[in-house]
């Protein structure tokens, strides 16, 4: 019985070693620990991020996105008035004009924001508007952006504006006369957007022909050079991207604006300008007192967070004209704006997005 007994105990001490070996062996090959998911980037409904893509204090992140059913075609403002397919006429009032497209082909887009020289007094155009073949004259909302002047400059037309080459440069000349409707305030703005130039580049940018004037001190051969240096870093990474609808922008890692599009065609047509409105903004905000510390850096994630939170606002609607209608929701972080073309179902063609 005894070397039974102990022939048991052997065996059971073997079989106990042997599950303890197997169970401190084997899991490494049986049960791998899973891989680590890879890094995801923030999906918007059926839009993504990607970025940043960074010159100095300007960051950018890109919106990619399908085509909608419905983009257009529509004609930029700016190539419009190039091609003289339409005019935008001087009325005597401050805050209102009228644009007239004699096309038979092509519908303009005018965004908000967009800068017009000559008439009276230079004006930023303060809403959306699709303005449709053989038009007639349309009244649309305007704010001044040179205070002063109320006549004829130079050799420029009065009774009309021939070029719209800029948009408005600031965020807070944006919110001025979008969120605010404040022609005092866009006043304001337009003076501080001058100060901050000419500070942040020690030159006086104020035009010799109108001082005021918002318009000339953008075209100041210092504050173009400067924002060019932005432009030739910056204007490539939409190269060979298809599906890029967008783009998000940060000063001094500071979340700033975005603006998106139906189409990759028509985020394409408009790049230019908001490229270089975000380029001119960097250069008035990169005195070493406007930088903000590296540990506020804006993640990819909080970019998207931003983007989904703001459309979440409070709701109103500006019916511009029977054609053009403009969704405003505003929330604690931001406002946003959607453009609507009612004659093609309501398709959205325009989103822009504040912080505030």
């Amino acid at each position: 019985m005894k070397k039974k007994t102990f022939a048991v105990l052997v065996a059971l001490l073997t079989f106990a070693a042997g599950v303890a070996i197997a169970r401190f062996t084997l899991p490494r090959f049986r049960n791998p620990a899973p891989p680590a998911p890879p890094r995801q980037e923030p999906q918007l409904s059926n839009s993504r991020l990607t970025g940043p893509y960074q010159h100095e204090n300007l960051t950018i992140f890109l919106v990619h996105g399908p085509d909608q059913s419905f983009s257009g075609p529509y004609t930029p403002l700016q190539q419009a008035l190039e091609r003289k397919i339409v005019t935008v006429y001087e009325t005597s009032e401050v805050n209102e004009l009228a644009i007239e497209n004699r096309s038979s082909s092509e519908e303009v887009f005018v965004q908000a924001g967009d800068i017009v020289k000559g008439g009276q007094q230079d004006r930023t155009l303060a809403v959306d508007l699709i303005v449709p073949l053989k038009s007639g004259r349309i009244p649309i909302d305007a704010f001044c952006v040179e205070h002063g002047r109320w006549t004829q400059r130079g050799l420029e037309p009065a009774a009309e504006f021939r070029t719209s080459v800029d948009m408005v440069a600031t965020k807070k000349l944006k919110l001025a006369a979008r969120a605010e409707s404040s022609q005092t305030k866009v006043w304001q703005e337009v003076e501080t957007a001058k100060q901050d130039l000419s500070g942040s580049l020690n030159h006086d940018v104020a035009g010799v022909a109108s001082r005021s004037s918002l318009q000339l001190a953008l075209e100041n051969d210092k504050v173009q050079q400067s924002a060019a240096k932005y432009i030739e870093k910056l204007t490539s990474v939409i190269d060979g991207r298809s599906d890029v609808i967008g783009f998000v922008f940060a000063i001094n890692n500071e979340l700033n604006s975005a603006d998106v599009y139906p189409s990759n065609a028509m985020f394409k047509q408009f790049w230019p300008r908001l490229l270089k409105a975000a380029a001119v903004e960097a250069v008035a905000q990169s005195s070493p007192a406007a930088a903000r510390p590296a540990s506020k850096a804006l993640s990819i994630d909080g970019v998207g967070d931003f983007l989904i939170a703001v459309e979440k606002g409070t709701e109103s609607l500006n019916e511009v004209t029977p054609r053009t209608h403009m969704l405003k929701r505003e929330s604690e972080k931001g406002i946003f704006f959607e453009t609507r073309d009612m004659s093609h179902g309501g398709a959205w063609i325009h989103r822009s997005y504040l912080t505030k």
